[in-house]
């Protein structure tokens, strides 16, 4: 809507004048603040595109920056490490290969969070279960999972314990999304759909496939779903009902390829990872889910490469469900 000239009060209009002389490269700021992983570095990203902070890292499916500023995040197959982002030092480290009867045995890590009680929730693929251990590594909880096609790298992606004790559970190869009570007991199950197109191999978006990656319960109470080579974000009813859902080129410009991380942030908007992509395409992008606006794009792909699976927005205040 236009303003009447003479409606802008005087302070007003300069504020307006000082904004058009803004120099581009402040444009940038208007993005966000983000830990992330890829091209063998963990790093934090200042609004302007800058790295902040940075140090050697391997490949991750899982990162969490607890509250007080250290750095959660997988290192190596199956171990969980927390860092000390000033020291670059690790603090504190779980190795589920080497740990609580795991010795010898197939053990691949994709999955872990750190709980309100100070206890760590870890998926462990290959012997399909979660456990809840404290920061000795004794045991304070277990769970059983169900795989029907069990192998450690796939049969788990993200998992995320909800408020309610539930424990939501992206199964890979099994292209299904479980939810299990505390005891174990699924109590809702969703089988990503293939949409009646065929399976093809690869990780970018010449694939296909429902291997989802992550999901998320929504405050409405239905759930949001990453269907990983599916290209796509649905958001489902308990009825397993699709409500609302973005494909592949649903956007203008943008062609998603292995769409993993979900936040959902305060204002309602959807920061979605586009992992395996290629160039010229965005690492992460916001969508306003009503209009399917894209708002923000993160596109380093010269500084973090091809595989970006997860991140985590730093500034986005108040509670963001991821």
């Amino acid at each position: 809507m236009k303003i009447p000239a003479q409606r802008i009060h005087p302070v007003l209009a300069l504020a307006v004048l000082a904004l058009a002389w803004l120099p581009s490269s402040l444009a940038a700021a208007e993005g966000h603040r983000v830990a992330v992983q890829g091209n063998g570095k963990l790093a934090i990203v200042g609004k302007d595109g800058k790295i902040e902070w940075e140090m050697p890292w391997g490949g991750i499916h899982d990162l969490h920056v607890l509250e007080n500023g250290h750095i959660m995040a997988q290192q190596g197959g199956a171990a969980v490490a927390e860092i000390d982002p000033v020291k670059k030092e690790i603090v504190w480290r779980y190795d589920s290969a080497k740990e609580n009867g795991n010795e010898g045995k197939p053990i691949e890590v994709h999955s872990f969070q750190p709980l309100e009680d100070g206890k760590i929730m870890i998926a462990e693929s290959g012997v399909q279960r979660i456990l809840e251990i404290d920061r000795a590594g004794k045991i304070h909880h277990e769970v059983k999972l169900k795989v029907d096609h069990p192998a450690a790298h796939t049969d788990t992606r993200l998992v995320r314990k909800l408020a309610n004790g539930h424990y939501l559970v992206c199964h890979e190869a099994d292209g299904a999304l479980r939810e299990y009570d505390g005891a174990g007991k699924i109590v809702w199950e969703y089988e990503v759909p293939m949409f009646g197109k065929e399976a093809a191999g690869g990780h970018g978006p010449e694939a296909f496939g429902n291997k989802l990656f992550s999901a998320v319960r929504l405050k409405n109470g239905n759930t949001l779903i990453a269907t990983g080579n599916g290209h796509s974000v649905l958001e489902v009813t308990p009825a397993k009902e699709i409500v609302w859902e973005l494909h592949q080129k649903d956007l203008d410009g943008i062609v998603l390829a292995w769409v993993t991380t979900l936040e959902v942030l305060p204002n309602g908007n959807y920061v979605i990872g586009n992992c395996h992509a290629g160039p010229g395409q965005p690492l992460l992008v916001e969508v306003e889910p009503k209009t399917k606006k894209v708002i923000w794009t993160f596109d380093q792909f010269d500084t973090f490469g091809n595989s970006v699976p997860n991140s985590q927005i730093l500034d986005a205040g108040g509670e963001v469900l991821r």
